[in-house]
């Protein structure tokens, strides 16, 4: 995939959950989506390493990205994007939890918000967050695939206590 006319250059890498788009702007990663559509994986050279990082978590190789990020947002959102990578590899937060650390009182829903409008899902772990009563809530790519990383996350975090 090419730039478009925004300067916004895009690529398509298959994982196995299926398609997902990256976005950049100027060398930061604006955006990761899951798309259900097929397409070309031509990945440009200012979005092969997020590219490879990508690859690499999803092998298990990765537990933790080293990318620049610029995802646009409200200062509120940034604030809970912010906690969002905090959240340990394998481990899993709640909305509540993340308002409280906010100091933000009842903040929950206001939580669960700004974690739905998270550009650069994975990287920025909102799959990690779940509901007060330990349920998945939520998630823009599908609970499927939260399901499907939490368990990824675990198993390989399981697979390292036991090889040590």
């Amino acid at each position: 995939m090419n730039a478009d006319s925004s300067g916004t250059e895009k690529a398509l890498v298959s994982t196995p959950l299926g398609f997902i788009e990256l976005t950049a702007i100027n060398g930061e990663l604006t955006g990761l989506y899951f798309r259900d559509h097929t397409g070309d994986e031509s990945i440009p050279a200012s979005l092969a390493y997020a590219a490879n990082q990508l690859k690499q978590y999803f092998r298990g190789e990765l537990k933790t990205f080293d990318l620049p990020l610029n995802p646009r947002g409200s200062e509120f959102q940034r604030s809970v994007w912010k906690l969002l990578g905090e959240i340990p590899y394998g481990s899993t937060t709640t909305y509540g939890e993340i308002a409280a650390k906010l100091n933000i009182r009842n903040g929950a829903r206001a939580v669960g918000l700004a974690n739905g409008s998270n550009p650069v899902s994975i990287v920025i772990p909102c799959h990690r967050v779940i509901g007060q009563n330990g349920k998945l809530t939520g998630y823009a790519g599908g609970l499927w695939r939260k399901e499907w990383l939490l368990k990824m996350e675990v198993s390989n975090t399981m697979e390292g206590l036991f090889s040590q």
